[in-house]
């Protein structure tokens, strides 16, 4: 889904917009602020069944209403006003191609801000699963607080998440509209925000985290900040090959959410003895080391430039396009 939804960004937003369009992907996040506590609800009123029932109607209903109202681009809406379909393209330019083209696999493979993509979205998918699936641990076994009975804690560092989603989008965009800094120094800075900060948080952790609730406070700002990640490896692939930039997204996703099973692999081996404080140091440290060095290498190798091989070379002699 997430890879279709960049795919269809690329085609329908334009520049100086993208960090709130990418923003509104912090939906899923937003999703599961409210779905913990409304499952509660509905099985304690009218039985666990329900829990399943309704939230898939409101997904069917959604995707219906997807149908009936999006387009594939905005030359492919049926309702869309002349003047604002006019304006999309125009602020688009020539990045999008409207012929079906091949993913340059052999370019990606070699272009370094490409895998400085990689490397930088592998380590914020790390430190989201490793907040998600060893923060309930550590609080419940180091220090005897069991997260799920706090209600609207659980929720809080997601809830967090998405409002400094479309807040660093909102900033970003206007950097981006005013001038005031190049596409590739708004990525590259604002990795400070999406990155090295929420580390140094889980840095943080080791040394003040030991009452349960500055360890929720803790946990909630290392999230918050990292809603800037859609200033960041969120949105770089929009930059890098508007045309491709699902498929990007998708080989970006791919490799990143193998970090969701390779971390709590780590917690496990860590602290598999008797899950005490020194043996927590190693995992927050190794979690904080997963978002700060992808920051660095994304620092010094990304960029925020189409690159060369989004379109393709039309060979003189028998049309057919290729791949640079």
């Amino acid at each position: 889904l997430y890879p279709a939804l960049h795919n269809l960004i690329s085609k329908w937003a334009p520049p100086d917009e993208k960090g709130k369009f990418v923003s509104a992907l912090m939906g899923g996040t937003f999703g599961t602020v409210i779905t913990w506590p409304l499952v509660g609800v509905l099985i304690e009123t009218l039985g666990w069944s329900f829990a399943f029932y309704i939230p898939a109607v409101i997904s069917a209903i959604v995707a219906v209403l997807w149908y009936i109202i999006v387009a594939d681009s905005p030359s492919a809406h049926p309702r869309i006003k002349a003047e604002e379909k006019d304006y999309i393209e125009k602020s688009l330019g020539d990045t999008i191609s409207k012929s079906k083209l091949l993913p340059p696999i052999a370019s990606l493979a070699t272009s370094p801000p490409f895998l400085a993509l990689l490397v930088l979205h592998f380590g914020n998918l790390w430190g989201l699963y490793f907040l998600i699936t060893a923060a309930p641990k550590f609080m419940s076994e180091v220090l005897g607080f069991k997260l799920a009975k706090a209600g609207f804690l659980a929720a809080l560092p997601y809830l967090a998440r998405s409002l400094a989603a479309f807040l660093f989008g909102t900033v970003g965009d206007l950097l981006r509209k005013k001038s005031i800094m190049s596409v590739t120094a708004i990525r590259k800075s604002f990795c400070l925000f999406s990155h090295i900060i929420p580390g140094l948080f889980l840095v943080g952790l080791i040394y003040i985290g030991f009452d349960p609730y500055v360890c929720v406070a803790i946990i909630t700002l290392s999230l918050g900040f990292n809603g800037a990640s859609t200033m960041t490896n969120l949105q770089n692939s929009q930059d890098l090959a508007p045309n491709f930039a699902g498929t990007l997204y998708g080989i970006i996703n791919f490799v990143g959410t193998s970090s969701g099973f390779i971390s709590p692999i780590l917690v496990a081996h860590f602290t598999v003895q008797q899950s005490t404080m020194e043996e927590w140091q190693y995992v927050f440290m190794i979690g904080a080391a997963a978002y700060i060095v992808p920051a660095l290498i994304f620092i010094v190798f990304g960029s925020g430039q189409v690159q060369k091989w989004n379109e393709p070379k039309q060979t003189q002699a028998n049309g057919e396009f290729q791949h640079t």
